[in-house]
This record gives structure tokens, sequence and C-alpha cells, in this order.
């Protein structure tokens, strides 16, 4: 299983992905059925979730909604940390995930509104570098996973600043690992070379742990929180979060 999961999100564009791929899972949940883990998303439970990842990950992938440890932790920050189940908030989900998407669209506080440049499962067509959107349009702006792909991260970031309100918010994850600065190199086209330095073949830079510092330079305010160390090991094991993960928080600059 382990193989097969990294043939598939190493090769296979994550467009179709996203079309086909709940519908396999789903059959696959059958055989996962249990009560060891509860995806506090969905609110099923299994014997374990599945692996997932280049370098597959134990017990990280819901089978029913697809949510990963991140989606998890993220879920419940929003619900014991921030206003968004409470107040009446204007949302932009940029290159939303599909354990959220139906989820955030039902919620009656929100109007919830996804883009993505290429996901057929977005409502707008979108560029993150120019964002079609007035000043101060949102309450919140959620992007993750984005900024590792984009050609000026920097931008991107200035982009969301100018569309949030003066009291929005929003969280903007990315991979980041042990490095003391960012690695980058836009002279470094190809995939297998992008891969080998970057972690994946359509990554073009390897943030470390300047990131939100890094961020911050576009005028948005960067802040990392580190929510999952106020969680018990118990929780942290029955819901399969990462126990290492900060979000980044940010704040209209």
């Amino acid at each position: 299983m382990k193989s097969i999961i990294s043939f598939v999100i190493r090769y296979i564009p994550r467009k179709y992905l996203q079309l086909v791929s709940h519908f396999f899972l789903r059959v696959l949940a059958i055989f996962y059925r249990g009560n060891q883990v509860s995806c506090n998303v969905c609110n099923h439970s299994f014997r374990k979730f599945l692996p997932y990842g280049r370098k597959a990950r134990e017990n990280a992938l819901c089978p029913n909604c697809l949510a990963l440890e991140r989606h998890r932790l993220m879920w419940l920050f929003l619900q014991e940390e921030t206003n968004f189940f409470t107040d009446r908030l204007k949302v932009l989900h940029i290159a939303p995930e599909l354990c959220f998407i139906d989820r955030m669209d039902a919620l009656p506080n929100l109007d919830y509104i996804t883009g993505d440049i290429e996901s057929p499962l977005a409502k707008v067509k979108l560029d993150v570098h120019q964002i079609p959107f007035e000043d101060e349009s949102f309450d919140v702006v959620f992007c993750n996973h984005v900024m590792e792909h984009v050609d000026d991260d920097i931008l991107a970031c200035s982009e969301i600043n100018r569309v949030l309100k003066k009291d929005g918010w929003g969280i903007i994850q990315s991979p980041v690992y042990n490095l003391e600065a960012t690695l980058e190199d836009k002279t470094i086209t190809d995939p297998a070379e992008r891969e080998r330095l970057f972690g994946q073949r359509d990554h073009v830079r390897k943030y470390g742990k300047d990131y939100a510092k890094r961020l911050s330079t576009s005028g948005l305010n960067v802040h990392e929180n580190l929510f999952v160390k106020t969680l018990s090991q118990e929780k942290i094991k029955a819901h399969g979060l990462p126990e290492n993960e900060v979000i980044f928080y940010c704040k209209k600059g």
C-alpha cells in the first residue's frame, strides 16, 4: 500500500487526483473499520489511518474525507482558537483541500469562496500572484502548501495581505525543514533536480526556519503558533495529529 500511494502522488497530477482519489479511498475505508483513531474533520473512526507521502508516513490519511495530519490539526485549531465557526466571515480558500471544501461551504456563517489556478474543485480561477478581488475583501484567507510551488512567494503573500480586511487573519502552511535559511535557486528547472534539492518535482524552494520572517517581508504579519504543544498526548494519538507542526497564523500588516 505504501509503495502504491507513493507512486500515485509522485506521478499523477494533483488536479486528476482531486477528481477520483476519494472514490477509491472510500472503498478502502471498508477495510480500515475500527475505533483506534478518529478523524475530527469528518467524525469517522478507523483502526488506523492510511499511509501517505512520497516517503510514506504511517497513520496519516483519513480514507473517508482525505484529511491528513495537518488538516486535522488545522480544523481543531479553527474550532478552539478562532471565530471561524461563530462569526459572519467572508473567506477565500486558495488551493482548497478536498476534506474542507464541502464542510466549510456548508457553514451558514460563512461566505466561502474557493480559488485555484488549475483545480477543478475551485469556484474561481485564480493566480495567487494576482488575486482577482478588491482590496480588503476578506475576513479570512487560507493558502496551504502553495508557497513552495509559486514563482514569487513574497508577491503572493503581499496579494493575500492586500485582500485581507483590517482585522483579517489567515493560515499559510508549507513544508518547513530543519534549515537555518530557505533554499532557493530559480535557475534549477529540471524536475529531477528540483526533487533532489527541494523534495518534490514541482517545488521551487525548500523552506527553513526563516519561513515566517521571510513571508512577513511581504507586509503580512506571520506568526508561529505552537497550538499542538497545548494538546494532550491522548488527543494527539486519538486524532493522528502531527506532534511538531507549527501553524503559521497571519494577520493583515
